[in-house]
């Protein structure tokens, strides 16, 4: 935690966005994430809401581009961004593909060689950057939410169905909702956990896998889907397959399907609004 160091620093609808970087100690390789500081962060505690990107994403693509800070400084709400994956490992065949490894680490825990000792971003974003977050910056320790899109809606979802109570809600936009049966999902899993699912190690990373068995506190999940989104028809989404599991499962999921839009931070943008006053209504309860 010592390693902490300040990047950037601009200020932003009467709070900060910054970027800070950091030695992970669970990737190996220095990481960078982006964190917004409302203005009531000068004398209060504040609930803290997480956002995960998609693939090829850093930090910078939500900073940038979804325009959250304007709401959450209304609110009185941080924002976290981490980065995808770790960088710079020099593990072979991290950058031959644009959605495997560099910038694709899917927010899991790898078992297979060469990706096992390294890419571990789910106990990263579930473990050791929200103990840097409470440790470094004034957050209140039991109000935290989760969202992200596409791969990060993925790993926003896994992240709440696999730690019932840790956080107060999720939502995502348009979420590779079931990864094992995607081509996506499949070449992750495969490079990550092995060729084959014999023992059915890639369910226990896959949301509609999770959503048949959640057992914990109520979680209403919220997503929106783009009716325009490419990804949407071509089988890598599958929203309906969790939805359907949600729905046998008695889980609350309120999935709007939106005319017009596409896969883009365009679409993020006009709805992120949506998205933090759904985490308000849990985090300060």
């Amino acid at each position: 935690m010592d390693s902490l160091i300040e990047v950037s620093s601009n200020k932003c609808f009467e709070g900060w966005q910054k970027v800070y970087s950091h030695e992970s100690s669970e990737l190996g390789c220095k990481m960078h994430f982006g964190i917004y500081l409302p203005p009531q962060a000068d004398e209060d505690r504040l609930p803290v809401i997480y956002w995960l990107s998609g693939l090829t994403c850093t930090e910078a693509n939500f900073i940038q581009k979804a325009g959250a800070q304007k709401y959450a400084s209304e609110n009185g709400i941080i924002l976290i961004s981490p980065d995808t994956s770790p960088r710079g490992l020099n593990i072979p065949g991290e950058d031959d593909s644009w959605d495997f490894a560099t910038g694709a680490g899917f927010y899991v825990d790898a078992k297979k060689e060469p990706w096992k000792k390294n890419y571990r971003m789910y106990s990263y974003i579930t473990k050791e950057l929200p103990a840097l977050i409470n440790a470094k910056f004034p957050v209140l320790l039991d109000k935290q939410s989760i969202m992200g899109h596409s791969m990060g809606g993925h790993g926003a979802l896994i992240c709440a169905l696999k730690n019932p109570g840790l956080y107060k809600s999720v939502s995502a936009f348009a979420p590779i909702a079931n990864p094992i049966n995607c081509e996506w999902g499949k070449k992750a899993f495969s490079g990550y956990f092995g060729d084959t699912d014999s023992n059915n190690e890639w369910k226990e990373w896959d949301a509609t896998e999770l959503s048949k068995k959640y057992n914990g506190p109520p979680l209403t999940i919220l997503i929106d889907q783009g009716k325009e989104d490419s990804f949407l028809y071509d089988g890598q989404l599958l929203p309906e397959n969790l939805i359907n599991a949600a729905k046998d499962s008695g889980l609350p999921l309120i999935c709007r399907f939106q005319e017009g839009y596409d896969h883009s931070y365009f679409f993020i943008s006009t709805f992120i609004e949506d998205h933090i006053l759904h985490h308000l209504k849990y985090l300060k309860n």
